[in-house]
């Protein structure tokens, strides 16, 4: 009786093709390109990854041994070069303009986070235009460690040739475009926001945002997760005249009464959008926040005159003499000139600002995950407004979007930092004190052991000035002083004087660090007096001249003068009522 024959087991290596392919094409950027995409496994003639065809045909190199993570990068970068527009005739034969190709697109993917990369890629990618890069590249030459980050090696990873959709599809780029609208609205719905036009989905300002979705691409990603509310008794009550937005819950506010033609409309969205993107309101720190947000208008509605996006409203702030400033060099300006500026309006209305610094009551509370949103809405859009070349950006705002590909640390990284200011991990030492065990070869000689030193709590400690008001969220004390005990244990801090401040100061005297937590009682007496606390520890006899101060407080406090280090430890969105001298920190 013959045997049955084995059932061949599947390619390991054609499984993590075909897992990393349908993992890059299940990505919702990627989603219209699902069906036109067609997927090779075979001998290849070259020795990279995989090469993409014009007609969306990817082959891939089977001697390849790649995990599904490394086969999502690669075909995600195949699929960029088609959304990308890269498949033209002569740049196969041109090695500038294929390296600044594969550039462009892996600063892309770079936002996406999906994949892993087969190769290695430096952490810092030149940010300037792709032609200007090519125009670059031919006469200085290809730097060497760009000349290969695509999946082709040195040979071309995407072939030229014309492709022909039928009437009625969609081109690669009108896809990508497609993918990443799509993209950023379900972004904002996995952060805990659900996406609503206005009452009228026909109406005059959801028209205005459609627009940027299928015309404007820099912030066509962005307008997809943006809500708008066209109110009258809202934008009566928040004394709205034309627009406000909260960066905080991705909400533009409209005054539906403000007489605006639909190009007008456009230039406002926008205006709200990109202080929203660009964080302005929170960037504003100990600086006047209505000047602040004077400053910010003056520079964005610069930058969309420049861009040709709408026409400004009549009234709105504008000055081409402060073309090409940041905002933080017109907020000095300003300052300079307060008469001049004191009495100037925004989109909100004279002396107020137009981005709103807390919650309103009708809307959505702050959702957790808008930076990442933001950031990648903003650094792809600007990546792929350049690829379909329509037009140069302002210097400044392209700048202003690069710094969104390095945001900066965490709140617990940037606390972390400063304890190892004061304090560093203790190193052991050897003593005789503590016997070490005796060598082999010299059993009659003693050894010392290592030991740590001891510290008293006095000599190695740090000051904490609790603000225990029942307007401090008790969940994100928590967190903070979680952060705080880990920070001190591993950095050898034993004990840390804690004063607890509400209508008086407590002084709790030497806690624990592991302990403080457990001690808090979170009161809620009314407003905060923390200067009393301040005082206690500065003249205190047991507490070392130089032992730094944190402030924890949720800016609801009196004006402090603090004479020695300090630091203040804020929930985002708090701003304390002076200009500190210490660094703050906003946790969440």
């Amino acid at each position: 009786m013959a045997k049955p024959k084995r059932e061949k087991k599947p390619d390991p290596h054609y499984v993590a093709f075909m897992l990393g392919a349908q993992e890059a094409l299940g990505h919702p950027v990627f989603r219209d390109f699902f069906g036109p995409i067609t997927l090779e496994w075979n001998e290849s003639a070259f020795r990279g990854w995989a090469v993409m065809h014009p007609d969306g045909r990817i082959t891939a190199n089977k001697h390849v041994r790649g995990t599904a993570a490394e086969w999502a990068w690669v075909v995600a970068h195949l699929v960029l070069h088609l959304g990308f527009g890269h498949l033209d005739a002569g740049r196969s034969t041109d090695p500038a303009a294929r390296a600044a190709a594969c550039l462009a697109v892996t600063r892309f993917q770079r936002q996406l986070r999906l994949g892993e990369a087969p190769w290695h890629v430096p952490q810092d990618l030149p940010g300037s235009n792709e032609e200007q890069l090519a125009e670059l590249w031919r006469t200085l030459g290809v730097p060497p460690n760009l000349a290969e980050i695509g999946c082709g090696g040195a040979e071309p990873d995407h072939l030229p040739g014309p492709f022909a959709f039928s009437k009625g599809q969609l081109s690669w780029p009108d896809r990508l475009a497609v993918g990443l609208a799509t993209a950023a609205r379900e972004a904002v719905t996995d952060a805990g926001h659900a996406v609503a036009a206005e009452v009228r989905p026909d109406g005059p300002w959801e028209r205005a945002r459609r627009w940027f979705i299928d015309m404007f691409p820099l912030l066509g990603a962005l307008a997809a997760g943006f809500t708008i509310v066209s109110d009258v008794d809202l934008a009566r009550s928040l004394r709205i005249s034309v627009a406000a937005v909260d960066a905080g819950a991705a909400e533009i506010y409209v005054n539906p009464l403000a007489a605006l033609d639909p190009e007008e409309r456009r230039f406002v969205l926008a205006h709200e959008m990109l202080h929203a993107a660009l964080r302005h309101g929170e960037r504003a720190g100990p600086r006047d926040p209505f000047l602040w947000n004077v400053a910010a208008d003056f520079v964005v509605n610069g930058w969309l005159v420049e861009l040709g996006v709408g026409r400004i409203p009549e009234g709105v702030l504008y000055d081409p003499a402060l073309k090409g400033r940041g905002v933080e060099d017109v907020y000095d300006e300003i300052a300079r000139n307060l008469r001049r500026f004191r009495k100037l309006a925004t989109l909100r209305g004279r002396e107020l600002g137009d981005m709103l610094d807390h919650p309103v009551s009708h809307g959505h509370a702050s959702v957790d995950g808008l930076d990442d949103f933001y950031r990648r809405a903003l650094t792809g859009g600007m990546a792929y407004h350049q690829q379909l070349g329509r037009g140069l950006l302002p210097a400044t705002l392209a700048e202003e979007i690069r710094v969104l590909e390095h945001p900066p640390p965490p709140w617990d990284v940037q606390l972390a930092r400063w304890f190892d200011r004061f304090f560093s991990p203790l190193e052991r030492v050897r003593s005789y004190a503590r016997a070490s065990r005796r060598q082999a070869s010299t059993p009659d000689i003693p050894r010392p052991g290592r030991v740590t030193p001891v510290v008293h709590d006095k000599d190695r400690t740090f000051g904490v000035v609790l603000d225990t008001s029942g307007s401090m969220p008790p969940q994100l004390l928590g967190k903070a002083l979680g952060a705080i005990a880990s920070f001190a244990r591993a950095r050898d801090v034993p004990a840390a004087r804690v004063v607890f401040c509400d209508a008086i100061a407590y002084d709790a005297g030497y806690l624990p660090v592991e302990e403080i937590a457990g001690r808090v009682r979170v009161f809620g007496r009314g407003g905060t007096v923390l200067q009393p606390g301040i005082d206690l520890l500065e003249r205190a006899a047991d507490f070392p001249a130089d032992g730094p101060i944190l402030v924890i407080t949720d800016g609801y406090c009196d004006v402090l003068r603090i004479r020695r280090e300090h630091a203040f430890l804020l929930p985002r969105g708090s701003r304390l009522p002076f200009s500190p001298k210490g660094e703050v920190f906003s946790f969440k």
